[in-house]
C-alpha cells in the first residue's frame, strides 16, 4: 500500500538562489555551449517585488500565445454545441458534446453535471483535459482514472467538461502529432489546437446554463496537466486548478503537443505554472515520475510568488510515494482542496471519492454510429484555415508596436537594454550582461555615418568582398560581425537536443539578434546596415525591429517570402504568423 508522505504542505519554503554578478563576455558562446531541453535541470529565478512579477507575467503570457499562434486571438466562431446521448444516474448526468472550436474543427468530450437543481448563482464548472493515457478522457485504471474523476467532481456540485486531445477519442481531423517546418512557420501545431480548445472548452461551460461563469476552474494529469497549467496562465477565467504530476524542473513535457517552439524561451514549467497565482492552486506531485522534487524545489518556487501577492496559503502541495498518475489519493487531495476553497467546506474527509458505475464505451462516444458534420474540414484544410485567419488578423492591424511586438516574439528577439564591449586593435566582441552570448568581428576606422556591414560567411569573407571595398573608400566607419554560426562562429551546436526548437532560438534568429546586439551598442540613427547574400534577409528583419532608424541596404533578390523560400533560408518558427515579409518591410520603411 502506497504511503501518503505530506498532504497540503503549505510550511514557509524558499529557494536560496544567490545573486547573480554580471560575467564579462565568454569565451564560448554560451547558445553553443548551453542548450537547454525537456530534460535540462532548471532553477527558478526570485522576483522581489510583485511589480517584477507582474511585467514578467505579461510577458509570459504573450510568448505562450505567440508560440501558440494566438497572438492575437482567433474570432471565436460559434461553437454550435451538439449535446446528446445523456445517461442519467441517480446522482449525476453524463452526456456526449462536439464542440465546433473553429470553422469545421470539432472537439469531443463528455458533460458531467449533478442531478440535483442548481443552487443560487449556478454550479462551479471545470474543464478536464485527459492527458498522454492509452484511452484518453475514457482511461479507467488504478494509476488514472478519468470517469471517476469527473463523476465525483459531479457529484460534490461541479458541472465538468472533459474533452479530448487531439488526435484522442473522438478529435480525429488531425493525428496527436504533428507539425512539419512549413507548419511551424505559422505556428500550427498539437499544442496550437490544444490551447485553443481549452479556451473555448471554458466558452461552452461558462455558457451552460446552470452554471457559475465567474466560477470555472481547471484539473488535469501529465499532458492534462500541462494543458491545465497553460490555459490558467493566458486565460484568468481560470479561478482554481489542479495541475498533477507536471509542474517539474527536471522534465518539461515529453510530446510535441506539450512543446512548441518558442514555448520555453528563457523560463520552464514552473515560472509557467505561477502564472496561476494568487488564484487557488494545488500542486500534486509524487516519487515516481519527474515531480520527485516538488516539495524541495517546485513547490517552493511557485509559493514564493503566492507571498508576493501575500496569498501563499492559495497554493498547497500533495506528494504521495506513487508511480505518474492522478490515483485515487491525488484525486481525493484535490476534491478536499476544491471543497475549501471553491465550495466552502474546510473537511476533507466529505470528499473521499464514491465508487462508480462505469459505462459502455460506445455510450461515451460522441462519434459512435456517428459522422462528424458536413462542413468538417480535412487535415489539409483545417491548416489551410489557420494560415488564412493568421494572414487576415495580420493584415487587420494597424498598430506598428503591435506589430513589432508579434515580430520580437516571433524571433525570440530583444533591443538589448545594454551591451558590453571588449577591444584589441581592430578586433572587437560585443555582448549582453547575462545571456552569454558573444559576437566578435572588427571594426574599420573613419568619419562620417557608420556602416554595419554583414556577410553570410561573417566577418572575414566581409573584408574580402568587393562591397567592402567599396565601403572602404567612402572613408566612414565600418564594423563588420561573424554573425551567430557564420565564420570564426561556426562552432558546433546540438540541435537534436531534445525538444530543441522549443528552448533554443534558431540560427537564423539568433543572426538577427546579434545585429541587433550591435546596432544597440551603435545607437545611433541612420547607421547603413548593409547585407549582401543570404544575410539581405537577416538585416531586413533586424531593420525591421531596430528602434534606431537605419539606412538599410539589402538586396533580397529572389527571395519573396514563400514558406519554402522560409524553410530553406531564413527558417524562423512563427515568422509567417508574424506577418512575415511584408510587416518586415512595414516596420523598416518610412520610418521617423
Amino acid at each position: 500500500m502506497r504511503t501518503l508522505l505530506t498532504l497540503l504542505v503549505c510550511g514557509a519554503l524558499h529557494a536560496q538562489i544567490p545573486a547573480q554578478i554580471p560575467a564579462p563576455i565568454p569565451e564560448n558562446d554560451a547558445r553553443n555551449t548551453e542548450i537547454p531541453n525537456t530534460d535540462t535541470h532548471f532553477t527558478a529565478r526570485t522576483y522581489k517585488t510583485l511589480a517584477e512579477w507582474q511585467a514578467r507575467r505579461a510577458y509570459l503570457r504573450k510568448q505562450i500565445l505567440s508560440a501558440a499562434g494566438l497572438l492575437p486571438m482567433p474570432p471565436k466562431n460559434p461553437p454550435h454545441p451538439q449535446i446528446f446521448g445523456r445517461i442519467e444516474n441517480k446522482t449525476y448526468v453524463i452526456e456526449k458534446v462536439l464542440l465546433e472550436t473553429l470553422p469545421g474543427y470539432y472537439l469531443g468530450g463528455n458533460l458531467y453535471r449533478p442531478m440535483k437543481p442548481a443552487p443560487a448563482g449556478g454550479f462551479p464548472g471545470i474543464v478536464s483535459p485527459h492527458g498522454h493515457w492509452t484511452y484518453g478522457r475514457l482511461e479507467h485504471a488504478v494509476n488514472a482514472s478519468i470517469p471517476a474523476r469527473c463523476i465525483n467532481l459531479a457529484q460534490q456540485g461541479y458541472v465538468v467538461f472533459c474533452y479530448d486531445m487531439v488526435g484522442y477519442n473522438d478529435t480525429v481531423q488531425t493525428p496527436h502529432d504533428f507539425g512539419s517546418p512549413a507548419e511551424q512557420l505559422w505556428d500550427f501545431g498539437p499544442l496550437s489546437l490544444q490551447l485553443w480548445n481549452s479556451i473555448r472548452a471554458v466558452d461552452f461551460v461558462q455558457s451552460l446554463p446552470g452554471v457559475n461563469a465567474a466560477r470555472i476552474g481547471a484539473t488535469g494529469a501529465s499532458g492534462g496537466a500541462t494543458q491545465t497549467f497553460l490555459l490558467a496562465a493566458v486565460d484568468d477565467r481560470i479561478q482554481f486548478s489542479a495541475p498533477v504530476n507536471m509542474i517539474s524542473a527536471i522534465m518539461q513535457g515529453g510530446g510535441l503537443c506539450e512543446n512548441a517552439p518558442n514555448l520555453r524561451l528563457d523560463t520552464f514549467n514552473v515560472e509557467i505554472a505561477a502564472m496561476m497565482a494568487p488564484r487557488p492552486m494545488i500542486m500534486v506531485s509524487a516519487t515516481g515520475d519527474w515531480t520527485k522534487n516538488n516539495l524541495t524545489e517546485e513547490f517552493p518556487a511557485v509559493r514564493a510568488i503566492y507571498e508576493l501577492f501575500d496569498r501563499a496559503a492559495n497554493v498547497q502541495a500533495m506528494h504521495q510515494d506513487a508511480p505518474h498518475n492522478y490515483n485515487q489519493v491525488a484525486r481525493e487531495a484535490v476534491y478536499g482542496f476544491f471543497g475549501k476553497h471553491v465550495l466552502g467546506e474546510p473537511d476533507a474527509a466529505k470528499f473521499k471519492e464514491r465508487g462508480i458505475r462505469l459505462e459502455k464505451l460506445q455510450d461515451m462516444l460522441a462519434l459512435h454510429n456517428r459522422t462528424l458534420p458536413g462542413n468538417a474540414l480535412d487535415y489539409a484544410g483545417i491548416f489551410a484555415q489557420w494560415v488564412r485567419t493568421a494572414q487576415t488578423l495580420v493584415r487587420e492591424i494597424t498598430d506598428r508596436n503591435q506589430l513589432r511586438e508579434m515580430m520580437e516574439f516571433a524571433l525570440g528577439a530583444e533591443w538589448p537594454e545594454r551591451v558590453v564591449s571588449e577591444a584589441k586593435g581592430e578586433k572587437i566582441v560585443f555582448g549582453r550582461p547575462g545571456r552569454g552570448d558573444r559576437v566578435a568581428g572588427f571594426w574599420f576606422p573613419g568619419e562620417g555615418r557608420k556602416v554595419l556591414f554583414i556577410h553570410p560567411d561573417g566577418a572575414e569573407a566581409a573584408r574580402h568582398s568587393p562591397e567592402f571595398a567599396a565601403l572602404v573608400r567612402t572613408g566612414r566607419p565600418i564594423y563588420a560581425i561573424d554573425a551567430f554560426q557564420t565564420g570564426a562562429a561556426v562552432a558546433p551546436r546540438d540541435r537534436e537536443a531534445k525538444m530543441f526548437l522549443t528552448f533554443n532560438r534558431s540560427d537564423d534568429a539568433n543572426r538577427v539578434q546579434d545585429i541587433l546586439t550591435v546596432l544597440r551598442w551603435l545607437d545611433v540613427p541612420d547607421v547603413e546596415l548593409v547585407g549582401v547574400g543570404k544575410a539581405a534577409v537577416w538585416c531586413q528583419f533586424a531593420a525591421a525591429l531596430s528602434r534606431q532608424r537605419v539606412v538599410l541596404k539589402a538586396d533580397l533578390a529572389n527571395f519573396t517570402g514563400t514558406d519554402q523560400e522560409y524553410v530553406d533560408r531564413f527558417f524562423v518558427p512563427g515568422i509567417q504568423r508574424a506577418g512575415g515579409l511584408r510587416v518586415a518591410r512595414l516596420l523598416s520603411e518610412n520610418r521617423e
